[in-house]
């Protein structure tokens, strides 16, 4: 399994009420933000997100959110500032 880069952006997925959505927290999926059983021997495990209601939900994809599955804005501390050494 082959593990992809982190992404600098949340993937904003629309979803219905309801539905139960598995987020890749592996990063190897060919299917990001979701699971395709790419994990399996890694030792992690994708995380399930239940949908509340109909709209937009943004899956997090430099996977350094702390409120996981969902984006929490970590991907703009990821990014080295400016001047950083």
């Amino acid at each position: 399994m082959s593990q992809k880069p982190p992404r600098s952006k949340p993937y904003p997925v629309q979803v219905q009420a309801g539905n139960i959505y598995y987020w890749c927290a592996c990063g190897g999926s060919r299917n990001l933000p979701f699971c395709d059983g790419s994990h399996h021997g890694t030792g992690k495990s994708p995380l399930p997100h239940k949908a509340v209601a109909d709209g937009i939900v943004h899956f997090c994809g430099c996977r350094k959110t702390r409120k996981p599955p969902c984006c929490d804005g970590s991907h703009d501390r990821c990014k080295e500032s400016p001047g950083a050494s």
